[in-house]
């Protein structure tokens, strides 16, 4: 059988062609440590890292390189911003204020520093999926060490108000972290013009390799000073140590390169392939529904709820494409997703969610095909769940906790 058409963007990003051509150098033949000092080996992978460290900060609009710190991927940015930030800070600062639709890293590692006796308060969002920044001054206050919002939700799509949220903070003298894992290189991202303090991001959603991120630590006054997760060395200025990838490092700037030279026409591209499926979807089947804010969201972003049919079900039956629920599981019994959740929408709705992330290599023959199979196959569970209503809470398949 042929593979499934690719629908699963926001997981992760096929390796651009492009960016395996920059790296194959330093896979193949330039293979020195960064850190080695002594001979040309070394000073050659030193440049390398350094070249891509002045793109990086670049393509995010930082003041200077020495702001980008190289990290295994924006889960590991996200824990050392928040860790890293708090524990320094926690003579004078005990509160963490995070929304309710932050990604895993970020509200797992808040329930991590809950346990060493930090207190997290939550902005909430409304059904659009979108926080209000006038209610961000009121969760405020003293002992606030670092407020935290993701930029671009992997799951729904949408995009926050960040610079206006980071100008509270900046009033406030509260430092501003952002996941902004699915927004660079998909959207205009400028830490500095943005009043941004803290930035996590990662290559393999950029089309770049996986296993490499990077924490954009904003320098200046007041220092923003970090207590390190990994101790060994002393890299990156002391924030993470460890052997720096040197290929990964260079493809991490490659795909940026390419992705901020590409942005806009590529996101008029996938504004117009999502118009088109989900046109077709609407105009073949009653009871499409979008969940979170249509035009404040990624353009390769839709998460739909189809009226009488569980998102598992439709996920699962659809064998040639390549999706993933707005559900999780962590054992048989089916938890609705806490984004969804925060939305306020209904139960049912929440677990008939499934999330569609088009990308660099849909086409419009994909999106024509997706709709025609997803339409079809919720037509058949329907005409199922009609015939033989189910006895209790529907079977969900497992899923998993990958950084999404």
């Amino acid at each position: 059988m042929p593979d499934p058409i690719y629908l699963d963007h926001h997981a992760t990003t096929p390796l651009d062609p492009r960016v395996l051509e920059a790296m194959l150098p330093w896979l193949r033949d330039e293979f020195g440590n960064a850190a080695s000092r002594t001979h040309v080996y070394g000073w050659r992978a030193e440049a390398a890292v350094e070249q891509a460290r002045e793109e990086i900060a670049a393509a995010i609009g930082a003041r200077e390189p020495r702001e980008i710190v190289f990290t295994s991927g924006a889960t590991e940015s996200d824990n050392l911003a928040l860790k890293g930030l708090l524990r320094a800070r926690s003579g004078r600062a005990r509160e963490l204020v995070i929304s309710a639709v932050e990604h895993p890293a970020v509200a797992d590692s808040a329930a991590a520093l809950a346990a060493e006796g930090f207190e997290t308060r939550v902005l909430p969002v409304a059904e659009s999926g979108l926080v209000d920044p006038e209610a961000l001054p009121e969760l405020l206050g003293e002992a606030t060490g670092l407020v935290s919002v993701i930029w671009a939700q992997s799951e729904i799509g949408v995009v926050q108000p960040v610079a206006e949220l980071a100008k509270r903070c900046r009033e406030r003298g509260v430092p501003f972290h952002s996941d902004a894992a699915q927004a660079v290189g998909k959207l205009p991202v400028h830490v500095e013009r943005e009043g941004i303090d803290l930035l996590s991001f990662s290559a393999h959603k950029v089309y770049g390799p996986k296993g490499v991120g990077a924490l954009y630590v904003r320098r200046g006054r007041p220092l923003l000073r970090l207590e390190p997760l990994l101790h060994g060395g002393g890299h990156e200025w002391g924030l993470r140590s460890g052997s720096l990838p040197v290929p990964l490092i260079v493809g991490f700037a490659a795909a940026l390169r390419i992705a901020e030279a590409e942005r806009d026409a590529e996101a008029a591209r996938l504004l117009a392939l999502r118009q088109r499926l989900l046109g077709r979807l609407r105009a073949r089947l009653p009871g499409v529904r979008v969940n979170g804010d249509l035009e404040r969201r990624l353009p390769g972003n839709l998460n739909l709820s189809i009226e009488g049919v569980h998102g598992d079900a439709l996920v699962a039956g659809c064998a040639g494409l390549a999706l993933s629920t707005g559900s999780a599981c962590a054992s048989a019994r089916p938890e609705p997703s806490p984004v969804l959740r925060a939305l306020g929408l209904p139960a049912e709705r929440v677990r008939e969610a499934f999330r569609i992330g088009l990308g660099r290599g849909t086409r419009e023959g994909d999106v024509d095909v997706a709709a025609e199979l997803l339409a079809a196959t919720a037509e058949r569970l329907r005409a199922e769940r009609a015939a033989s209503p189910p006895a209790g809470p529907p079977a969900s398949l497992p899923a998993s906790r990958i950084r999404e």
